[in-house]
């Protein structure tokens, strides 16, 4: 059984939170206390859209602060639009 439930702020229900805070920040932290490891796991898959696009280096800080924005509009913590990618969803079949 989880350690902790969370009201996830992104699924809207109760769900298992993660273990630790994603990042060593106000935002990381905030995310710990209100999104779900089910939530995460969905920020962490969509992610993967906006560094493939722009093809960001996640180990300079241009990288990481447009990654840190992003996310932080992703999980409503921030006003702005998410930035456009370049994945195209699928067709649904008739």
């Amino acid at each position: 059984m989880p350690d902790r439930f969370v009201h996830c702020r992104l699924l809207k229900k109760d769900l298992p939170g993660l273990e630790r805070p994603p990042f060593r920040n106000v935002l990381g932290q905030r995310i710990y206390e209100e999104v779900s490891k089910e939530g995460w796991q969905q920020w962490v898959k969509d992610s993967v859209r906006y560094i493939n696009t722009y093809r960001l280096d996640l180990a300079t800080p241009e990288g990481q602060k447009f990654m840190l924005k992003q996310c932080a509009i992703y999980f409503g913590y921030e006003e702005g639009d998410k930035a456009e990618t370049a994945w195209v969803p699928p067709e649904e079949k008739k």
